[in-house]
């Protein structure tokens, strides 16, 4: 009967690739999340206007500013995880942004996001890869570490 190794001593020696992998890995994912957050932003400015992103914000039960705050949080939010500055600390800031806009405006539209006016399934699923991109660590090539802001 063949052995089955239940625990890393047990196992053959080999190159622990993902190790190496994994700050690539996250950094793939600021770059990715980074982009489409700056994105987001950038319609909200140049498409709806911050007057049009107000009203909608407004039209929703919220505050106008809340709507400016999400557009510049979206904006500059994202140039941070794309640059790698604080990006654990900004993920983790975008979960309860991400889970206001499903709860806002988008639980009433149904789960999926195919829906009219798009359900909520996206937003949660951004928030829950915010959440994950806080836990993971700030990744590959982040010019301003998390872990500088929590030096002793």
């Amino acid at each position: 009967m063949a052995h089955i190794a239940l625990d890393n001593a047990a196992a053959p020696a080999k190159p622990d690739t993902t190790s190496r992998l994994a700050p690539l890995g996250i950094l793939g994912l600021r770059l990715t999340t980074g982009a489409l957050f700056v994105t987001h932003g950038l319609i909200k400015y140049f498409i709806f206007t911050p007057a049009g992103t107000a009203g909608y914000f407004q039209s929703l039960g919220l505050p106008g500013w809340v709507g400016l705050l999400t557009m510049t949080a979206e904006f500059f939010g994202g140039l941070a995880l794309i640059f790698g500055l604080l990006p654990r600390l900004v993920s983790a800031l975008f979960v309860p942004l991400l889970l206001g806009a499903a709860m806002a405006a988008h639980i009433a539209n149904g789960f999926t996001f195919s829906n009219a006016g798009g359900g909520w399934e996206y937003p949660v699923m951004w928030a829950a890869v915010m959440g994950m991109m806080a836990l993971l660590g700030d990744g590959a090539a982040a010019l301003f570490p998390t872990h500088r802001l929590f030096r002793r």
